[in-house]
């Protein structure tokens, strides 16, 4: 499927690792390429995220991602959905918090910082990003994987990233209208040569 990616995706990729070794992740998350598609300059992807104001909102975007990150990984609809059956994750995380310390819900927590193998491993929710910018790409006709396909797919898998990007006004429909002027997904849009 590699092989399919364009320039922009596998540079996507290869930065995503990079934020994930930064920050000293166990594994390379979704978070992690989307952040790493924000740093991408000059693509589809690029233009829609900057005209959805993403760019702008980048420490926005960073403090959503630690609090959901501090709920475990619970959306907000997971939260809402909780708290309307008498279920106060805030006060969890506050008691969890106070007995085992900040952050103790965060997945990545105590992390391991190198890896045995020299690779650094994809969580299942971000291969399933990367399988989908497959399906994303094929749906639309594309014989490529562009880092718009990569950016669709994030905001079609259900979790906190796709959760944190509606929050911020990218949802699928909108990013589909910022990449291609329309929500209908019309297949044969694709310009972008693989690289």
């Amino acid at each position: 499927m590699f092989e399919r990616f364009t320039r922009g995706a596998r540079a996507t990729v290869k930065g995503a690792v990079a934020h994930a070794e930064r920050a000293g992740a166990g594994s390379v998350t979704e978070e992690h390429l989307l952040l790493a598609l924000l740093d991408q300059e000059g693509g589809r992807a690029s233009f829609a995220v900057t005209a959805l104001g993403l760019q702008d909102r980048r420490s926005s975007l960073a403090a959503s991602f630690a609090d959901a990150r501090r709920r475990g990984g619970l959306t907000r609809a997971d939260t809402e959905a909780l708290a309307g059956i008498g279920i106060d994750v805030g006060a969890i995380v506050s008691h969890v918090e106070g007995a085992h310390g900040e952050g103790a819900l965060d997945p990545d927590r105590g992390g391991r910082r190198w890896w045995r193998s020299g690779h650094r491993s994809f969580t299942p929710g971000a291969k399933t990003v990367l399988e989908n910018s497959l399906r994303v790409a094929l749906g639309r006709g594309d014989r490529f994987i562009g880092e718009e396909h990569l950016l669709l797919a994030l905001t079609a898998k259900p979790g906190s990233v796709a959760d944190v990007l509606a929050e911020h006004g990218a949802t699928h429909t909108a990013v589909q209208r910022a990449l291609y002027g329309s929500d209908d997904g019309a297949a044969g849009q694709g310009r972008a040569q693989a690289g």
